[in-house]
């Protein structure tokens, strides 16, 4: 299980503003094997596309790229919150730490 998965919605912590610091959006994707994830809106970069079939005008492109994991917070309530888990194999499940305290997120 991870912490975080597609469909959250997290906060940038880290990094510079033009890569989207202080930036919330929902997570498109989530690579566990380089630990990155795809945030909606966040890291945009500029591509360059030759036209094609699929493309017919070609030009620039602009599209989210991936960005570490931990460099992200699960938003829970409008507050940035870590991730924990509780519960055994079966019955394990996401908890948010909020103030001390264990709120179910699923």
């Amino acid at each position: 299980m991870t912490k975080i998965k597609k469909g959250d919605t997290v906060r940038v912590i880290a990094g510079s503003t033009e890569k989207g610091k202080g930036k919330e959006g929902k997570v498109l994707s989530v690579d566990h094997k380089n630990h990155k994830v795809l945030v909606e809106g966040v890291n945009m970069v500029s591509k360059h596309a030759k036209p094609s079939m699929q493309n017919q005008t070609g030009g620039i492109i602009r599209k989210e790229a991936p960005i570490d994991i931990s460099n992200v917070m699960y938003v829970h309530k409008g507050k940035p919150v870590r991730i924990g888990f509780q519960g055994e194999k079966k019955d394990k499940v996401r908890v948010a730490k909020v103030d001390g305290k264990l709120e179910k997120i699923d």
